[in-house]
């Protein structure tokens, strides 16, 4: 009974990260600010199914498990602009650290360390499952700036190049995908939602 507690006490937890509010907007609903586990089940999603454009073969179970379990730091350190400035950035990451030992350690050691070394392989992204489940992370917030005249970028001021080098590793990851963004963010600075820099 004591590792049904634990597990009890962690899926408590997550419910936290519904009240974690991202800079991507939802247009379908009134504009309001996207919250983070609404973003971790629609890039879950996206994975299952546009794994088929994946140059290598990617094991779309762990993906999909790598972006349920990617932001639920965030209860903790906070959701963190992706265009903030880099000593931001870099804070974030020993936040997120700490926050991934405390919240997968609510579990019982054996699930602890397998959603821990998950998350980990996750932001390293150096594993095929790892890079693709990232590139997931990064296409979606493009996708809903696009639908929503720049969305967030707008309100920003982000540039071309930063938009470019945060979805990269779609280059040779998913080449059609990559053509698609590329497209994409041209039509995004042609617009002006996007500055030409």
């Amino acid at each position: 009974m004591q590792d049904l507690k634990q597990q009890l006490d962690f899926i408590l937890e997550l419910d936290r990260l519904k009240a974690v509010y991202r800079k991507v907007m939802v247009k379908s609903d009134k504009n309001r600010p996207e919250n983070s586990a609404e973003h971790s089940w629609h890039i879950a999603m996206m994975a299952q199914t546009l794994h088929v454009y994946a140059a290598e073969p990617v094991n779309v179970a762990r993906v999909t498990s790598m972006l349920l379990i990617h932001d639920i730091v965030e209860i903790d350190a906070g959701d963190t602009f992706a265009f903030a400035a880099q000593a931001e950035l870099d804070a974030q990451e020993a936040k997120e650290l700490a926050a991934a030992k405390r919240i997968f350690g609510l579990l019982p050691e054996q699930q602890c360390s397998e959603m821990l070394n998950l998350w980990l392989e996750f932001e390293a992204a150096e594993t095929t499952d790892a890079k693709f489940a990232k590139a997931m992370d990064r296409v979606l917030p493009l996708l809903q700036n696009m639908k929503n005249d720049g969305g967030s970028w707008a309100k920003h001021n982000v540039s071309r190049s930063e938009v470019i080098a945060r979805n990269n590793l779609l280059d040779g990851l998913a080449p059609k995908l990559w053509i698609y963004v590329a497209e994409q963010i041209d039509f995004a600075v042609e617009k002006g939602w996007l500055r030409n820099a």
